[in-house]
């Protein structure tokens, strides 16, 4: 594998002058992202804005994409930021996170503890931004559930099919309007799960066993024939050329094809936190990870780096 980590990159100091105000600012702000991207729930690209996000424990940030070429989000505007950014100054533990639609975001996870909250527990349940991360709206179960993972996709009359991991449970919800009602899906041990954007019914998570599917909207699950035992999965746009693409606890990346054979394309390196596809005609990755968050776009075979974490 060839590795390129050019140009942008978060590099955390080990300390400042007494008397060096300017620095210790900066030595402040780099120790809080360090912080918060020590635990990366989720990534995210809107096709609409051109912004890509990172969702951490500390709130959902910005992140930088101006090194990656114009195939990147089919050369869609891009924010002028060249460190990660955290947007509106919320610091929610943002477990679950999605790119629900062009220019909607959906999260669950657990208040920013110094807001006040009237939750009954510390539970967010299904919130939504349509302002890039900037300002919430509560749409469900706040106060019930923690949704460690959500996905959407969208039906024949413009609703939102949600697909959202309730962590506290160990089940699979699903709404079929947009979020506002659920219905149980099935109870299973997983680590992530991916919609089908091209088949709506059909809903993916990977396991301590390898990789399940499901045909019936999330109620019953089967193996996967031939896949690896993958941590992180997703889905890849039919006008991309479909299938699915994911990690194994390692960092190695796999591809399976239109023939349903899983190939090896490329690694990491390193454990994966968070990972996703962005979606176009070309194609490109994003994964999170101890080092930081990087880019592909020939499915892990060369990485760029957009941020970079280091001591």
């Amino acid at each position: 594998m060839a590795l390129s980590f050019p140009l942008v990159g978060l590099i955390v100091l080990t300390g400042c002058s007494a008397n060096d105000s300017d620095s210790a600012e900066v030595s402040s702000s780099l120790d809080s992202v360090a912080n918060a991207f020590e635990h990366v729930h989720g990534l995210g690209a809107d096709p609409l804005t051109g912004d890509t996000y990172a969702a951490t424990h500390q709130g959902v940030w910005l992140i930088p994409t101006g090194v990656l070429d114009d195939t990147y989000l089919a050369g869609a505007p891009r924010a002028d930021a060249t460190q990660p950014l955290q947007i509106a100054g919320l610091a929610q533990d943002t477990m679950g996170f999605t790119v629900a639609a062009p220019g909607q975001l959906l999260a669950s996870g657990h208040p920013d503890p110094a807001e006040p909250s009237d939750l009954a527990l510390p539970n967010l349940g299904l919130i939504s931004s349509t302002d890039g991360a900037s300002t919430w709206v509560a749409l469900s179960l706040a106060g019930k559930t923690d949704f460690h993972d959500l996905d959407a996709v969208p039906l024949d009359d413009g609703t939102l099919r949600i697909y959202g991991y309730d962590a506290g449970a160990g089940t699979i919800s699903i709404s079929d309007d947009s979020g506002l009602t659920w219905s149980a899906g099935a109870k299973l041990a997983l680590r992530d799960l991916s919609a089908d954007s091209a088949q709506a019914d059909r809903l993916y998570a990977t396991t301590a066993e390898g990789v399940v599917v499901s045909t019936d909207v999330g109620r019953t699950f089967t193996a996967v024939p031939g896949a690896p035992v993958l941590l992180l999965l997703d889905t890849v746009d039919a006008n991309a050329g479909g299938g699915l693409v994911g990690l194994d606890p390692s960092g190695v990346v796999w591809r399976q094809d239109d023939a349903e054979t899983w190939t090896q394309t490329g690694t990491t390196g390193h454990a994966p936190e968070a990972f996703a596809v962005v979606g176009g005609s070309s194609p490109w990755i994003l994964v999170a990870d101890a080092t930081g968050i990087s880019a592909s776009n020939d499915f892990g075979n060369t990485w760029t780096a957009l941020v970079t974490l280091s001591s």
